[in-house]
């Protein structure tokens, strides 16, 4: 075992004896499209070498981590996969792997590691063992129309802050909202609300989760645009590495 990567849910392992017939298997260079034909190769049920087809059915999804976090990213294919398909390869028809098969969800419903995540993640488990990922410490909310409407947005936008961890890169930087019972439920009212990151607006979970995974590493100093009391301003939030279990829902 060269390395392994829990939070990614990636391993890389190493053998000094393997098939002549074995060849190398390229990434592809730019993401799959939903629709897109694909195949899965694995081991299903110690059924060796089994190929089952699909296509792609959702990008840029979130899927549970063994350690609590999600992994950003993931491709969603209908293609079937069971016990023994973990770690093989999705791919594409002209022979390049969109992403790593992760895990079935249920009936036509299986997610693989993207490539792009992969790629990141891969060289440094073969050069160090490990893998560092950026940290924020914050659980955010997507703004929904009510929540907008209760906090007295012209508009729903953006991500509420909910939480953020004591003693995390958030904390004295992004301001938490409270949470108030509106018509017998829990409604967060106030906080900042995050607009943007390094320009880049940030409309759903799944679009900041993977610009944190893609994009940035520990250490990094990132522009966060916020809503703040009705004004639009632009605080700096330094990244650090992720502790080793999730202290919050999103990273």
């Amino acid at each position: 075992m060269l390395g392994t990567d829990f939070h990614s849910d990636l391993a890389v392992i190493s053998t000094d004896e393997h098939p002549e017939s074995t060849r190398s298997l390229s990434m592809v260079q730019n993401g799959p499209v939903v629709g897109q034909e694909v195949v899965t190769i694995g081991n299903p049920y110690s059924l060796d070498g089994t190929v089952t087809s699909g296509i792609i059915s959702g990008l840029d999804r979130l899927i549970p981590s063994p350690t609590g976090y999600r992994i950003p990213d993931a491709i969603q294919t209908d293609a079937a996969v069971n016990p023994g398909n973990s770690g093989g390869p999705l791919m594409s028809l002209d022979r390049n792997v969109v992403g790593v098969v992760n895990s079935k969800r249920g009936d036509n419903i299986a997610f693989g590691i993207s490539a792009a995540l992969t790629r990141r993640v891969v060289p440094e488990l073969i050069e160090t063992g490990e893998y560092e990922h950026a940290y924020v410490g914050v659980s955010l909310r997507t703004v929904t129309p009510r929540i907008a409407a209760i906090n007295e947005m012209s508009e729903p936008r953006g991500l509420l802050v909910v939480r953020v961890v004591r003693g995390g890169p958030a904390d004295g930087v992004l301001r938490p909202s409270d949470v108030e019972f509106v018509n017998g439920a829990r409604i967060p009212v106030g906080g900042d609300v995050v607009v943007a990151v390094d320009g880049r607006p940030t409309n759903s979970l799944e679009d900041l989760a993977s610009y944190l995974a893609l994009r940035t590493r520990p250490g990094e100093t990132l522009d966060v645009t916020v809503l703040r009391d009705g004004t639009e301003q632009t605080v700096e939030l330094t990244l650090v590495s992720r502790p080793e279990r999730s202290q919050s829902p999103l990273r």
